[in-house]
């Protein structure tokens, strides 16, 4: 199953329309139930599919079907075939996250053979890797079920490691508009470069001061919020006034760690500048897009989904994320959610990525304690 499934290029630029199809003929095969909610162009789709008696709170698992690209990197074997070699599985999405709905699918039909005390039910999504964009869509769509799930477990690659916390995250693109002159007149222009290069050094500012004051979560590595920029363009020659600078920056926040907060902070100084750019040239300013804000998660080591959780991994220890997923979405909705997934998260994005066979039988070992805990005695 993780074969086939690696087979669909579903790099995130692409449709994934192949893959969800394959899931939900299978699905529906064993007796499911299934609902596909579209992006606006009908190119890719989400997947939720249920197996048992839907009119009780079932349990959700939870994946992406997206990959990131494959270009650029320095791969030994094709991506989009698996190599297993040293007790390992090579393919992009081995580790990151096909391996774990490969094990939902390929179990699939056992849990259909049992008489399930509540459901199961399978969330597929699009679009993960750019911002748990298809997730929103498809937890939007549950608030029309009659009954909503008890907990949702978000198959990310953790080591099998339960994870009751991550971090947020929210991705900015800002855009300086100045005015262009030749720079032997630069006192006729508006530098967009200079105006952006203020604002990043802002941020590291801001950065600087939150790793030495806080807040802080000491189970986070680094265990405080993040401020950082990643893309800058601007300018076209050393002797123009450069009249357009791009740039794009995120915080990943503590869930505790108010973003907007830090949002409004970085826009109040973006203000202030403003006023000397519009005594040079009236058309001047500056855009902010605010393209993807996911929530961060906060799961009590208490809570049910937890319990269950370590319960069924056999560890008792909990741990929290740097990364960002899709739980903060499910339990933000009011589904209680935690992330517990086979292989490394180290091995994800990188050419010959990889997932140990090891930790597709701790997986499938999981899945397998869980049917027993659902199954009617």
């Amino acid at each position: 199953m993780i074969e086939r499934l690696v087979g669909f290029n579903t790099t995130s630029y692409r449709s994934n329309l192949d893959f969800i199809g394959f899931a939900a003929d299978l699905l529906e095969s064993l007796g499911a139930s299934t609902r596909l909610t579209y992006d606006d162009s009908r190119g890719k789709a989400n997947l939720f599919a249920t197996l048992g008696p839907a009119d009780r709170p079932g349990i959700v698992l939870s994946g992406h079907s997206d990959v990131v690209p494959v270009e650029g990197q320095d791969w030994t074997s094709d991506p989009f075939t698996v190599r297993q070699a040293e007790n390992r599985l090579y393919g992009r999405g081995t580790a990151d996250m096909k391996s774990f709905i490969a094990l939902c699918l390929a179990l699939a039909p056992d849990f259909a053979a049992r008489r399930l005390e509540f459901p199961i039910h399978f969330a597929f999504s699009y679009d993960e890797e750019v911002g748990c964009i298809g997730a929103r869509r498809l937890i939007e769509d549950l608030s029309g079920l009659a009954v909503r799930p008890r907990l949702c477990i978000v198959g990310e690659p953790t080591e099998m490691k339960v994870i009751i916390g991550h971090k947020g995250k929210k991705n900015v693109r800002c855009e300086v508009h100045g005015k262009e002159c030749h720079s032997a007149l630069n006192h006729r222009g508006v530098n967009a470069v200079e105006v952006a290069a203020e604002m990043v050094a802002f941020l590291r500012q801001m950065q600087r001061r939150i790793r030495e004051s806080g807040p802080f979560d000491p189970g986070y590595d680094p265990p405080y919020t993040t401020v950082h920029t990643g893309v800058i363009q601007g300018g076209t020659a050393l002797n123009i006034v450069p009249a357009r600078c791009n740039f794009e920056f995120e915080f990943r926040n503590l869930p505790n760690h108010d973003v907007e907060s830090l949002m409004a902070e970085f826009r109040a100084f973006a203000q202030s500048l403003i006023p000397e750019m519009l005594a040079v040239d009236e058309a001047s300013g500056i855009m902010f897009d605010e393209y993807n804000t996911t929530a961060g998660l906060d799961t009590a080591e208490d809570d049910e989904a937890a319990v269950l959780a370590r319960q069924l991994s056999g560890n008792n220890d909990t741990a929290k994320v740097a990364f960002t997923t899709e739980a903060g979405l499910f339990h933000d909705a009011g589904i209680p959610t935690v992330v517990c997934g086979p292989g490394s998260i180290d091995q994800a994005h990188r050419p010959d990525e990889f997932i140990a066979l090891d930790q597709i039988a701790q997986g499938e070992a999981f899945l397998r304690r869980l049917l027993d805990r659902m199954t009617a005695r």
